[in-house]
């Protein structure tokens, strides 16, 4: 992905990945979240989304933790690490703009756009029960 390689030097210098980025994105926009809620906002998968929170665990960026009124849920958090990380990482945004030559304005009309396609294309699979390959046939 393209993005992914234009944030992997900054990225290294800060010692995470790209999707570990996204997570912290999320965690930082959203403060503390469920691994199905992080997962929602990234449109992945939680069993994708799990391994991404266990390893920035592991590097002192958040802290899980079990929802003590559903024990089936998993709770993230940021730690005070993962807060101070948001400073540092802030150059990010404005390089990648700097770089595809856009504007913020620009780029969130762009996600919404998405956004609303992916909700279109789910909503239809859903209405119809086929999957986007078979409708593609």
């Amino acid at each position: 992905m393209a993005i992914g390689r234009a944030y992997k030097p900054l990225l290294d210098a800060l010692e995470i990945t790209y999707p570990q980025y996204l997570v912290l994105s999320t965690l930082w926009e959203g403060g503390a979240q469920s691994v199905g809620g992080i997962a929602d906002r990234l449109a992945l998968e939680s069993s994708t989304v799990t391994p991404l929170v266990k390893r920035l665990e592991q590097a002192g960026f958040v802290a899980r933790k079990r929802n003590p009124d559903d024990e089936r849920q998993v709770v993230v958090s940021l730690t005070a690490k993962g807060v101070g990380l948001r400073e540092k990482s802030r150059c990010l945004g404005e390089t990648l703009f700097a770089a595809a030559g856009m504007t913020p304005e620009r780029l969130i009309a762009l996600n919404s756009e998405v956004h609303a396609f992916r909700d279109a294309v789910a909503n239809y699979t859903g209405k119809t029960g086929a999957t986007v390959a078979e409708s593609a046939d």
